[in-house]
């Protein structure tokens, strides 16, 4: 009798352990087999191919945006005088020619005072030659006073030319007033300059600064620790607080091989297309270096991944009826990729939109 319980209690054993043992999620081949998309889901997943590409590492800086000091020009007053008329302010777009100010100037007035007088002693010498012509022709004077009277002409006429020319410079009119006209197009970025301000011809303030902002640079500290990573020609990914989502793609071109002293940084320049002036002079910047290691692994975007039971799984898909849970070992995630250590081969493809859902409905 005691025998016979043991046996009885045995096989009760036994068939606790058979009920309680349930199979992985991903081994369910029943479930596997049922499970395939509808027309609804299959529109709105995403897949990506799984690439190798080369293993990069990053360097995150913090940077600030500055204008292309080649695409600068400094525009200081030819003449001192009254300022009469200001046409542009900070920040305004201005073309090549443009007004910016009208200074009314007595150093113009003097040389407007020169041309007129230029101008009729040029008359007299032309009258002059012609007299001499006229008598030489009648045998009243010498062909030498007619030489005389031609060079007088061609003296007063480069007097003429020579006034024109700075009266020209200065940007003058005839009511004595100096134009400052812009001498490139681009943004007024610096104005120190406004109505009745009394200005001096040698004044070493620029009354304007204006810039094209179609490249701009970006300047950033690095570590001294860093330093030893960094060369011209690494790729730069750029993003600031007014675009937050939005990443602009630059280089590095210049390396300034000294150290600020209380810092203990090194500056780098970044540089970059602006064509939507979206960049503007002075803002703040992140800046991320991304350097290559050496090697390849295959790559996917990095919201393709799923965190479950403290692994990482990504859904490999063939066709709507035919859909992996795959674990994965992840080298790095970085940015918006991930570098995979092992679990996906290049050319298979994984599911990068509505994953999750399917995960659940095939691991339930």
């Amino acid at each position: 009798m005691n025998a016979l319980k043991v046996l009885i209690n045995i096989g009760l054993l036994g068939l606790l352990i058979a009920c309680s043992t349930k199979p992985e999620p991903a081994q369910d081949d029943s479930k596997q087999e049922a499970f395939t998309l509808t027309d609804t889901m299959l529109s709105r997943i995403q897949t990506e191919e799984v690439k190798p590409e080369p293993i990069r590492s990053q360097l995150r800086l913090i940077g600030r945006v500055v204008p292309d000091e080649n695409r600068v020009i400094r525009v200081f007053p030819l003449v001192g005088g009254n300022v009469r008329d200001v046409r542009a302010e900070l920040g305004d777009y201005v073309q090549k020619g443009q007004t910016l100010a009208i200074i009314q100037s007595g150093e113009v007035a003097g040389y407007n005072s020169e041309l007129t007088q230029a101008q009729a002693e040029l008359r007299l010498a032309q009258k002059n030659l012609q007299v001499a012509q006229d008598m030489f022709a009648d045998k009243l004077s010498s062909e030498r006073d007619v030489l005389a009277a031609r060079k007088e002409v061609e003296r007063e006429q480069a007097e003429l030319a020579r006034l024109k020319e700075v009266l020209q410079i200065y940007g003058a009119d005839q009511q004595s007033q100096s134009l400052v006209k812009a001498p490139i197009s681009g943004y007024v970025l610096e104005k120190n300059i406004n109505r009745g301000t009394q200005l001096r011809s040698d004044d070493a303030n620029a009354v304007f600064t204006i810039s094209q902002l179609n490249e701009i640079w970006v300047l950033a500290n690095v570590n001294e620790s860093d330093i030893g990573r960094i060369k011209t020609g690494l790729s730069a990914q750029i993003q600031t607080l007014s675009y937050p989502d939005r990443v602009f793609h630059g280089t590095v071109d210049k390396v300034y091989n000294v150290l600020d002293q209380s810092t203990k940084t090194m500056q780098i320049r970044v540089r970059l297309a602006n064509e939507q002036m979206l960049l503007k002079p002075g803002m703040n910047a992140s800046v991320t270096l991304s350097f290559e290691e050496g090697g390849t692994l295959p790559v996917i975007p990095a919201k393709a991944l799923i965190f479950d039971k403290s692994k990482q799984f990504v859904m490999v898909f063939h066709d709507r009826k035919r859909i992996d849970t795959r674990e994965v070992q992840v080298y790095r995630s970085q940015g918006d990729v991930a570098y995979i250590r092992s679990g996906l081969k290049p050319g298979e493809r994984v599911i990068t939109q509505s994953q999750l859902l399917i995960y659940d409905a095939l691991n339930d």
